[in-house]
């Protein structure tokens, strides 16, 4: 099995699916892990251009402890992502090409910034022309309509699951690999006075309540013709 997720900012997948994403790997699936977003506006401090150099390389080392076979990074600078950039839709559909993925995890469709909306959009876009067998990108069409999966939004704001995934097991890999954004990490600490690490665990916790578990991330399905499927793809 072959999974890839998509987010925007390269810590965005650690914080909603990264135990998700370690527990695929557990069960012997295939992980792929892709930034739209460089996340060169993540800080008050350090400069746009060496922050993107930080966060490419976080994010690597971040996908190690996961066991993701590849980080892919659009390189996209913050704030400016958007599905009407034909050229980024096209890097996504080469993403969806190279992987050619069973399932799709990315960004909820409405979430609380704009970077993150249109990273969904993208990966929905991105998706539909890799199928294209003359569009004009770098790899042969995948001739497939790909489920995807919506995860879980910053605090669980305006989401409601409909699937859980028991990370019980996958919790502390999953906050060690978020420790390795560690601008991110002490830039909120020492910024804005919020433990980060302790938060993520949190709203595990307060998912795990929810599905009768120590600690879950939930998701829910994108329902519209032709994503949905029979087939059990969540771990």
């Amino acid at each position: 099995m072959k999974v890839l997720a998509i987010g925007c900012h390269p810590d965005d997948l650690e914080i909603a699916c990264g135990g998700t994403l370690r527990k695929y790997v557990e069960e012997g699936a295939d992980v792929y892990m892709c930034h739209v977003a460089n996340g060169n506006m993540g800080h008050v401090e350090i400069l746009p251009e060496p922050l993107r150099e930080i966060r490419t390389i976080e994010s690597e080392a971040a996908g190690k402890i996961i066991g993701a076979k590849k980080v892919f990074n659009l390189d996209v600078g913050d704030v400016t992502v958007t599905r009407f950039d034909n050229d980024v839709v096209d890097a996504m559909a080469d993403v969806v090409r190279e992987v050619r993925p069973d399932v799709i995890i990315t960004h909820n469709d409405e979430d609380y910034m704009q970077d993150h909306v249109e990273t969904s959009r993208i990966a929905f876009n991105g998706s539909f022309v890799s199928s294209l067998a003359h569009k004009s990108v770098n790899f042969a069409a995948y001739d497939e309509f790909v489920p995807i999966y919506f995860m879980d939004t910053l605090g669980g704001v305006n989401f409601i699951p409909t699937h859980y995934v028991d990370i019980t097991n996958q919790i502390e890999t999953k906050l060690e690999a978020l420790k390795k954004h560690e601008s991110q990490i002490k830039w909120m600490f020492e910024h804005d006075h919020i433990d980060f690490i302790d938060m993520i665990r949190t709203c595990s916790r307060y998912r795990g309540y929810q599905s009768g578990v120590t600690y879950a991330e939930g998701f829910r399905p994108c329902t519209v013709y032709p994503r949905m499927t029979t087939k059990h793809l969540l771990p």
